[in-house]
């Protein structure tokens, strides 16, 4: 436990210092949730839409604009180039498990990027528009939940880039990955907005555990504890599935005589 406490330490300090970096991807998180503000409440101009007036629409677009950068969307590449590079036999070789060594330093980046990514957006929504604050006992299980979706977030991005032990070249998908998540999550509109009969079928996938499921939590719409099972179910998946791949990945490395 000490190596992964201080792998999430290094994770922390390692995104710390790319400061202009962070700032920049702050003003962009700002700049784009102006747009979507600007096309919900077009869209529920008329009137609510599955309950989203415009002061839940500003929190889910300001909320979910920090909590992009909290849980990574967006697949990241670090895992799959090093294994096109043959650098994971090295990580193999250290006293680690891989997937939790990377889960450490993914949790690293997370506390970092909850300072300077998650709070400046909600703050910025908070002061310039309607916001809709949960109840205080609300609160902790936001927190439990965007933890969960931060875990289930790293559990499929691991898998993306595993796929690189057998493709050798997973840039496609990677794009398969990235285009399917933002409609899938929650990102482009809330699952509440799709039909019945879509909502289901999402909410059967990891997807909306990623992303909508701490914004419900936040907004207090559905049963938390529902919400909080079906994410904590995912994490488990998702993260023994990682654990299966990595393992049939290593003999074959072992096979390849890598």
């Amino acid at each position: 436990m000490r190596a992964y406490t201080r792998l999430a330490l290094a994770g922390f300090r390692r995104y710390s210092t790319y400061r202009q970096a962070m700032v920049a991807g702050m003003a962009t998180n700002i700049a784009f949730g102006l747009l979507r503000m600007a096309v919900l409440v077009a869209a529920i101009g008329q009137g609510p839409i599955a309950g989203y007036d415009v002061a839940a629409t500003a929190t889910y677009v300001w909320l979910g604009q920090g909590l992009m950068a909290f849980v990574l969307l967006y697949s990241d590449k670090q895992l799959s180039d090093r294994i096109r590079s043959g650098d994971v036999v090295i990580d193999l070789y250290r006293p680690w498990h891989l997937q939790l060594a990377l889960l450490a330093e993914d949790v690293g980046r997370a506390g970092y990027a909850a300072v300077v990514r998650l709070v400046p957006p909600v703050a910025f929504g908070a002061v310039f528009f309607p916001f809709r604050w949960p109840s205080a006992g609300t609160l902790p299980l936001f927190a439990v939940s965007a933890v969960l979706a931060l875990v289930i977030s790293f559990g499929m991005r691991f898998l993306v880039n595993a796929t690189t032990f057998w493709l050798l070249d997973n840039r496609g998908v990677h794009g398969l990955y990235m285009s399917c998540t933002w409609v899938l999550c929650g990102l482009a509109v809330p699952i509440a907005f799709f039909p019945d009969w879509a909502r289901d079928i999402l909410w059967s996938t990891p997807f909306p555990a990623i992303f909508q499921a701490p914004i419900d939590v936040f907004l207090e719409q559905g049963a938390p504890g529902t919400i909080l099972v079906n994410q904590a179910f995912w994490a488990v998946v998702v993260l023994v599935a990682g654990h299966l791949v990595l393992n049939r990945a290593v003999r074959k490395v072992v096979v390849q005589g890598g």
